[in-house]
């Protein structure tokens, strides 16, 4: 028997005649609002198809909150614009889907503009996830400046609280760090014996590379400053409609040394968005000149 989980089916949902049935009630308005309401807070663009992503997702802080209506909750998130909630109803819709040295063709051009440049270096990742790819590029720091990079600093920054919870700890299931080549393994991560066998952590001398910071890319005002060496905005916006990722681009802009390169995911153009940057080689930007 096939469990209902790994139809992608909530718990709190039960086969019934061929229909999915639920115990809590989203109504398509609810819905429109969920939508308008992630928009407004975090810019995300959630599709029609999304709804039992969303359901899934958001149905555990209702039963959290023993609330059977997503209207009900919906009103008190509302009524409270500065409670604690907005906090985990933007973690809840947030997606992180990441690996160390994803999309690897990056990390040597990195390597060799980092190899470049003069005095400390330091790179935002703006999108840090639970912490992959901000410690692969401190990884990548260190195999190129050596004991140089401990003047580098990596700025990690992400929306989704709970992710940088664990982007801290740097511990990470065995199985995907084996994924590296073994010297990686061997130099930048410490194997978990007894209770934490089966997971890994990164040594300290990566994680003193990283800070950790929330930072939703739609305030007012950013906690970062620059100017950086390097921004890593990868797979994120995907999540913004154009003239969100427009508005982004130009602020980021200001933030780069002159010669400063922008990473991008490999689903993403930004040479049609904003004309602030040049495309220089697959998915990676310079600004342009004025």
């Amino acid at each position: 028997m096939i469990d209902q989980r790994e139809r992608g089916v909530d718990v709190g949902q039960w086969a019934s005649g061929g229909q999915i049935e639920r115990d809590l009630v989203l109504t398509d308005a609810d819905f429109a609002r969920i939508r308008e309401l992630i928009y407004l807070r975090a810019g995300i663009v959630l599709a029609e198809h999304k709804r039992e992503m969303v359901y899934s997702r958001l149905a555990k802080r209702l039963r959290h909150h023993g609330i059977t209506r997503f209207t009900d909750y919906l009103s008190r998130l509302e009524r409270q614009p500065d409670a604690k909630e907005w906090e985990a109803f933007t973690n809840a819709l947030t997606t992180n889907l990441t690996a160390f040295f994803r999309e690897a063709h990056h990390f040597p051009l990195l390597a060799e503009h980092i190899n470049k440049q003069q005095g400390p270096i330091t790179i935002w990742c703006s999108a840090a996830s639970t912490g992959e790819e901000p410690y692969s590029i401190a990884m990548t720091l260190l195999e190129t400046l050596g004991a140089k990079a401990s003047q580098a600093k990596v700025i990690a920054t992400d929306i989704d609280t709970d992710a940088l919870s664990k982007a801290r700890a740097g511990v990470y299931p065995l199985e995907q760090v084996r994924k590296l080549d073994e010297g990686r393994v061997k130099r930048f991560f410490q194997k978990g014996t007894g209770g934490h066998s089966g997971l890994a952590r990164v040594r300290p001398e990566v994680s003193a590379l990283v800070e950790f910071l929330p930072l939703n890319l739609l305030a007012s005002q950013w906690s970062v400053k620059g100017p950086f060496d390097a921004v890593f905005c990868r797979n994120i916006m995907i999540y913004f409609d154009k003239d969100t990722q427009a508005k982004i681009l130009k602020r980021f802009a200001p933030l780069m040394k002159p010669d400063a390169l922008l990473f991008a995911g490999h689903s993403e153009n930004f040479s049609y968005i904003s004309d602030a940057f040049k495309l220089r080689g697959q998915t990676v930007y310079t600004l342009a000149k004025k």
